[in-house]
């Protein structure tokens, strides 16, 4: 019990690092300081060259296989993990209304890069960036494919450039190559990096503090179907990830990076999709909102008992 409080403890503080940051982001736009245009220009730029940065710095290491091994099980967690996603928003929220689509969307996917990564980093150092790198590169193929569909309802939606060059998966790509081949950057291209890098735990924390400045959460917290798939996001399928992963042997930073990535809360592409397919943005901002405020207090404890069941 003792050690479930420590790792509580330890994630909590790590989380509400993180939330000073959000709350300067909403600040930031009830003042209106960040703009609408502001924020997506700084989408932009961490989906392009912050995120990408931190996976190169993570995969200039020694290659070794037990290091190859936990790539390649963080990579099927994530498949199983968006699996299990996908099953509980179907059972839970059948129709094919605008709300319907939404609320699976945010069941489905977690804010695995914007909330993820700055957390693995934080609490994993390197090794978590590693790991959390393959599950924002299934996490992007799961997007950009199932993702496309069910937000769109139209299969011809869907493209394969999207789908394969997505910065995720070409930053992956690249780190692979520094990872296999022991290649490091030039010295030139070091610094350079680590600056682009190191923007990718405030203005991803900016960005969410905008869009809570944004919502009704007044209207959110009366809204019963967004409780609920909130409730999926946060609790069910996190914790139903953990216990998965642990029975199949999975310990240590692998098990806590992955458990991360399943439970942070809505992803912010829940938004951006709504908009891009002329669903309900609102309740998509709503439940983006709520969801990434709520996971706060969520995320401690499920990723405590990760902590403290994978040692």
């Amino acid at each position: 019990m003792t050690q479930l409080f420590d790792s509580f403890l330890t994630v909590g503080q790590q989380v509400l690092g993180l939330f000073v940051l959000v709350c300067v982001g909403v600040i930031c736009g009830k003042k209106g300081i960040l703009t609408q245009s502001a924020v997506r220009g700084c989408a932009e730029l961490v989906l392009l060259f912050a995120t990408p940065c931190v996976i190169l710095q993570s995969f200039e290491r020694e290659n070794r296989p037990e290091m190859l091994l936990g790539l390649l099980f963080s990579g099927l967690a994530a498949l199983a993990v968006h699996a299990l996603g996908i099953a509980a928003a179907h059972l839970s929220f059948r129709g094919e209304e605008a709300r319907e689509r939404v609320l699976r969307f945010g069941v489905v996917f977690s804010n695995a890069g914007y909330m993820a990564i700055p957390l693995q980093k934080a609490l994993l150092g390197e090794d978590g960036v590693f790991y959390g790198a393959a599950y924002v590169a299934v996490f992007n193929l799961v997007l950009w494919s199932y993702g496309v569909m069910a937000m769109s309802g139209d299969r011809k939606a869907l493209s394969a450039r999207r789908l394969l060059l997505n910065p995720g998966v070409i930053g992956l790509a690249a780190g692979l190559l520094l990872f296999f081949t022991g290649i490091r950057l030039p010295a030139f291209l070091e610094a350079p990096v680590g600056h682009l890098a190191a923007l990718n735990t405030p203005l991803p924390m900016l960005i969410v503090g905008f869009y809570l400045a944004d919502a009704d959460l007044k209207s959110a917290v009366r809204d019963k179907r967004l409780i609920a798939s909130m409730g999926l996001r946060l609790l069910a399928v996190p914790l139903l990830t953990l216990g998965l992963l642990y029975l199949c042997g999975m310990r240590g930073a692998l098990l806590t990076a992955c458990v991360i990535a399943a439970s942070a809360p809505a992803a912010a592409a829940t938004t951006m999709f709504a908009t891009r397919y002329g669903q309900d943005a609102r309740l998509s901002v709503n439940l983006v909102a709520l969801s990434t405020l709520c996971s706060m207090l969520t995320m401690p404890l499920v990723v405590g008992a990760a902590k403290a069941l994978g040692g």
